[in-house]
């Protein structure tokens, strides 16, 4: 039987847009399971499938920023930082590993202090807006329209008025957490800002899977702010209106604020194509009202691009280096099959491994998902705590006695991926125990989850739980 002309000519059609799309796949994913679900998608949904993957699965990060690269490094932009940074001996420890996956050395000289929550982290933050005499450099995931979003949208303007240089950079997606949008705030205040990546549907966004989820406030060159708090409501607490969501945000002084500053910079310019280079910030300045400055520090960024995997492998890298303790807080654990292995492997070897997790996740998906892993971690005496609400949004990873990372990524697909994230290494023995110390005090009122816990799911919830267990690279 002959088909018409028209069904053959559209089944041709789907046919060499699966072969162009197998052939890209099987190029340029790496990771085999993504590949395996890009593939089965592009042949077996005629047309859908090829589409969906040249809209969501070819990463272009890579090509824009190479280009945007040129013109951001083209100039002297290291504020300083690079010749008390070659100073250090990065020959061994846990050093070493950073170093080698980014190309970075630590920087002396610095201060990181932890800011717990939002009712402690505000108010610094706002005070430092007000003490700005150059400019203000912030970079945020949500940043909602209510109370607390308001507090910092006339701090800035204010700082504006005072003819401080304000740049604002907001996630397309995330600015969508609250109405109306920031970003339509601060431009009726005058205030310049740029959405990241913001989602359409006509024409579709190419980029809509690609978010930037850095949180970062960097003033003049005396001070940042970093770490994983959004600017939300939702952080603070009184006696009419609960704390519903905890978190760690971190103060920074010294030479690491020029380097988030030129983060702040590349992200910028990213995201608004501007081709004039801002003029070079102030020096950076030992800020007086700081404590002595003595720990090192190192940027960790991760992103699609060419800093892809970096948290990946610092993290690997850093657990299978451990020699004594590793703890985990984290809102959102899918660790991919690299990282379960070094801390299977680094229990092995008598490391003390704990995980701390929200008792209730505010995505009850993700929950859902990592119960199957969480059984693999068990087996080997890896300890998992539950911590009761409101729901502990912190991410930290402890490591030994003098290795702490903070930042802005989830140990998540998503995050470690697809996002645009921070991390930043700190050498030091003070800030390790004081966040020891706070996943002590969030373990002592946590419950710990067992393996006959896990054994004796219901049979319906053992399914729905290996069924978005399936999802993890995608959630």
């Amino acid at each position: 039987m002959q088909f018409p002309t028209q069904t053959s000519l559209l089944v041709a059609l789907h046919i060499s847009l699966a072969v162009w799309g197998v052939y890209h796949v099987l190029l340029y994913k790496r990771d085999p399971r993504g590949a395996v679900g890009w593939i089965i998608a592009i042949v077996i949904i005629p047309y859908g499938g090829p589409i969906a993957y040249s809209l969501f699965g070819i990463n272009r990060v890579k090509l824009r920023a190479r280009g945007l690269k040129k013109q951001l490094f083209a100039v002297d932009y290291e504020i300083g930082v690079r010749t008390e940074a070659m100073q250090i001996d990065e020959s061994e420890g846990l050093r070493t590993i950073g170093h080698r996956v980014t190309g970075r050395a630590v920087t002396t000289g610095n201060r990181v202090e932890p800011l717990i929550n939002g009712d402690v982290a505000y108010p610094h933050m706002l005070a430092s807006i007000a003490q700005a005499r150059e400019r203000i450099l912030l970079a945020t995931y949500i940043l909602k329209s209510d109370s607390a979003g308001m507090q910092f949208a006339d701090a800035l303007q204010q700082a504006q008025q005072r003819g401080v240089d304000v740049k604002v950079l907001v996630d397309g997606f995330g600015e969508n957490y609250s109405w109306p949008p920031m970003s339509r705030v601060l431009r009726k205040l005058g205030i310049k800002v740029a959405r990241f990546l913001p989602p359409r549907l006509l024409p579709p966004s190419i980029y809509f899977n690609l978010r930037n989820h850095r949180k970062l406030l960097v003033v003049d060159g005396r001070i940042a702010y970093a770490g994983g708090m959004n600017i939300s409501s939702d952080h603070t607490g009184s006696s009419d209106r609960p704390l519903r969501v905890t978190d760690v945000h971190f103060a920074l002084h010294g030479p690491v604020t020029g380097e988030l500053a030129q983060m702040f910079y590349h992200d910028w310019q990213f995201t608004t194509a501007e081709t004039r280079l801002p003029e070079k910030p102030a020096a950076n300045t030992v800020d007086e009202q700081s404590p002595e400055q003595d720990m090192l520090c190192r940027l960790v960024p991760d992103s699609p691009g060419e800093e892809l995997d970096a948290l990946v492998l610092t993290i690997a890298g850093v657990i299978s280096a451990a020699r004594e303790s590793i703890d985990i807080m984290t809102p959102y654990f899918l660790p991919m099959r690299e990282l379960i292995a070094a801390l299977q492997s680094a229990a092995l070897r008598g490391v003390r491994v704990r995980v701390v997790l929200p008792q209730k996740n505010n995505l009850f998906f993700v929950h859902w998902a990592n119960r199957n892993m969480l059984a693999d971690l068990l087996h080997w005496n890896i300890e998992v705590f539950y911590q009761p609400a409101p729901f502990c949004h912190t991410k930290l990873l402890c490591i030994d006695n003098d290795y702490t990372l903070i930042g802005s990524a989830n140990l998540d697909p998503r995050s470690l991926r697809l996002n645009f994230e921070l991390g930043i290494e700190v050498f030091s023995g003070e800030l390790n125990a004081k966040m020891r110390a706070h996943i002590d005090a969030a373990v002592s009122v946590s419950r710990e989850l067992t393996a006959k816990e896990l054994a004796e799911r219901s049979i319906p919830v053992r399914l729905r739980d290996s069924a978005f267990a399936l999802l993890s690279p995608y959630l």
